[in-house]
């Protein structure tokens, strides 16, 4: 029986490595799961040995001020992996986390297999990682398809396996817009408390200055609804159904992440926004030092399509008034408009329709038994 061992640190890590293990399941109905994770994880049928609630730290203030959880996760996890002995260690995304596990692994279980789903983000930022990730894991999968490209760079192999937010949205029945033209502004704050506390004011009140347009706000998994009141004017309505407000919205401010993936992959026009502490600091070493930063966007649309799709409200860009000028153009300019929907698919065709959990099910299992 066939064991592995998975480390998914947030809710987006949780959901693919579920799909994962799912997968996994349908070839190897045998196999054995454990981990740390979520409740999709738990579903899919993994003991959990920690959630990733008590993992999912944002920031270097905030790993500090939770330092002894910190320590207790790493203790979890190193004393789950010798209990276990797993035939394949599975790490999604976490890199801070996740490399150490990796580095542990290597030292103590050389017989573990151990492949990178979804790997850091190294082509943005800390591409020293690379060297790090290649020497550590047995495969990598990545799930951009410029990824391979980068890593050949460097003298080193990933295979690309396909994007799971493209395969699941191409699952997602599409909600037919209403005949009359759209009156809404959804709006996407992040997945995390402290995003959501930094950003959704701003968003919100860059929304407000259309008055003839209603509010949607989308709740993240795993945030209770009652955070979000606070920030709520009557009658703006908070939602769990994301991708059905998304494709019914006229337009969309969205924290940067994934959702400027799946916003883009939903057809919906979007401006992105994004919080960083000590924004005009940050600000001023982007304009002055561009060699600070290894890739000119933000955003997933405009690194995948290799061009400024959408605008990015970056640190001490993210001003209301600029998020209000970016989304009166999506919501009055429709030749504007036109050109971001075609980029769109032009996106969607470079993501291609390879399943991303199926494939790299394959290739651990193959690899395994070999």
């Amino acid at each position: 029986m066939a064991t592995y061992f998975l480390i998914a640190g947030e809710a987006s890590g949780d959901r693919h490595a579920a799909a994962l293990i799912k997968q996994i399941q349908q070839r190897d109905p045998e196999a054995h799961f454990s981990g740390l994770g979520g409740d999709l994880m738990a579903a899919a049928g993994c003991h959990l040995y920690q959630d990733y609630r008590k993992m999912a730290f944002m920031g270097f203030a905030a790993v500090l001020r939770h330092m002894g959880q910190v320590r207790t996760n790493f203790r979890i996890a190193r004393e789950a992996l010798l209990n276990e002995q797993p035939d394949a260690l599975i790490l999604i995304d976490y890199p801070s986390f996740n490399l150490r596990m990796a580095q542990f692994c290597r030292k103590h279980l050389p017989n573990t297999k151990v492949y990178y789903y979804i790997p850091p983000k190294v082509w943005a930022w800390k591409r020293r990682r690379v060297h790090q990730i290649a020497h550590l894991c047995d495969q990598v999968f990545g799930i951009f398809p410029f990824e391979p490209a980068f890593y050949t760079r460097y003298g080193y192999e990933c295979t690309y396996v396909g994007n799971p937010t493209a395969e699941e949205l191409s699952r997602t029945p599409r909600v037919p817009r209403d005949l009359r033209r759209p009156r809404s502004i959804a709006i996407l704050p992040g997945s995390r408390q402290s995003e959501i506390s930094h950003c959704l004011p701003r968003m919100l009140e860059a929304a407000h200055r259309f008055p003839n347009y209603s509010i949607t706000v989308c709740a993240a998994p795993g945030i209770e609804d009652a955070f979000y009141t606070p920030y709520l004017r009557a009658g703006e309505c908070l939602t769990r159904d994301t991708y059905g407000t998304v494709q019914q919205a006229a337009a969309a401010i969205v924290n940067s992440g994934t959702a400027t993936l799946e916003t883009a992959l939903l057809g919906c026009p979007q401006v992105a926004v994004y919080h960083l502490t000590g924004s005009r600091l940050v600000g001023l070493i982007r304009w002055a030092q561009p060699l600070f930063f290894s890739i000119p966007y933000f955003t997933l649309v405009n690194i995948i399509a290799g061009k400024q799709v959408i605008k990015e409200c970056i640190a001490n860009e993210f001003t209301t008034d600029k998020v209000a000028n970016e989304l009166q153009r999506l919501l009055t300019d429709d030749d504007y408009k036109k050109n971001m929907l075609a980029s769109y698919e032009h996106i969607r065709s470079l993501l291609g329709s390879q399943p991303a959990a199926a494939t790299a099910a394959e290739y651990i299992i193959s690899r395994n038994r070999s």
